[in-house]
């Protein structure tokens, strides 16, 4: 699995962070989502395939 995410999307609303925290944070200055790890473990994949769900500007994509 590989995450990837466009800044140029993100509406800054954290639903990535809140499902994600060990692969996804956001920018101190505009809250932008900053992608940690881009191959998650098998520990976080279904995480990180909540935050893709919850986020409302479809800015993180999954690719298995």
């Amino acid at each position: 699995m590989k995450v990837t995410v466009d800044q140029d999307k993100c509406v800054s609303s954290g639903q990535c962070v809140l499902n994600a925290s060990e692969v996804f944070d956001q920018r101190d200055e505009d809250g932008v989502v900053v992608l940690l790890e881009s191959e998650p473990g098998p520990d976080q994949i279904d995480n990180a395939r909540r935050a893709a769900a919850a986020c409302p500007a479809l800015a993180i994509e999954i690719h298995d």
